[in-house]
């Protein structure tokens, strides 16, 4: 049986300011997990490549525009989105200080939240945000 694969990309946006570290959050506008907080992303278009996909979906979701963001991995599991078979593709940065930022298409709010204030999450993001951290060689 054939069974229809959708592939997206999530972006782990950090800011380090006073000693503090924030990360980039959106609410969800839409189910899955309508109303709850989750790293920006979407769906990968067919024509693009996945770290323009990345940082297309940022700035819809956040306004936030960014140039350069490095791959942390590719996530999986076969449950990991109510919706169906999903790849997750996740790619992070850390910036020395947080932007304006405004949530909008699918994101009903945008927040940068201090890292050890982070609430629940939707889907596997807290395994995405603790992969970002090692590959970003941040401790906290």
């Amino acid at each position: 049986m054939k069974q229809d694969l959708a592939i997206t990309v999530d972006a782990v946006v950090f800011a380090e300011e006073n000693e503090h570290l924030y990360l980039l959050v959106i609410k969800r506008k839409n189910d899955p997990f309508q109303g709850k907080w989750a790293l920006p992303g979407g769906f990968l278009e067919e024509d693009e490549l996945l770290h323009t996909g990345c940082l297309r979906e940022l700035e819809e979701e956040t306004g936030l525009q960014l140039k350069e963001i490095q791959q942390v991995g590719i996530y999986d599991e076969i449950d990991r989105d109510p919706r169906g078979r999903t790849l997750s593709i996740a790619f992070t940065t850390k910036l020395q200080q947080r932007k304006e930022i405004k949530g909008s298409d699918d994101a009903e709010e945008a927040q940068w939240v201090l890292l050890d204030e982070l609430k629940e999450l939707a889907f596997d993001h807290h395994k995405i945000i603790n992969d970002a951290l090692e590959k970003l060689q941040i401790t906290r």
